[in-house]
């Protein structure tokens, strides 16, 4: 979405929250993606990770909060959400500062 614009389903703004956790740090891991390939549908993942690849930061938090706005998620859906992000923060085992402020960001915009 050149424009800046997000018009995505609830799945596609989850793979796109996933992505971001597991760039957190700055580095996907292969785990990580992998991680993440194994929850959605193959040609889902592709599409959102091409737009991903494209976008900066702060560009990808703005299309986050702008597609939250428009869904409505139920408690248990972002519950969901929460743990899968858990997941790819410590697919390598570990919790760095930068993946803890991406959580707290994140927890911010989606609660």
């Amino acid at each position: 979405m050149k424009n800046g614009k997000a018009h995505w389903s609830k799945n596609e703004l989850k793979i796109y929250i996933l992505l971001l956790c597991a760039n957190a740090d700055r580095v996907e891991s292969e785990e990580e993606v992998n991680l993440i390939k194994s929850k959605v549908k193959p040609q889902d993942f592709e599409k959102i990770y091409d737009e991903f690849s494209e976008d900066n930061e702060d560009l990808a938090l703005e299309k986050i909060r702008e597609s939250v706005s428009k869904h409505h998620f139920s408690h248990r859906e972002l519950t969901a959400l929460q743990k899968e992000m858990q997941e790819i923060f410590f697919a390598d085992e570990k919790f760095k500062p930068l993946e803890r402020n991406l959580e707290r960001i994140l927890n911010n915009i989606i609660y």
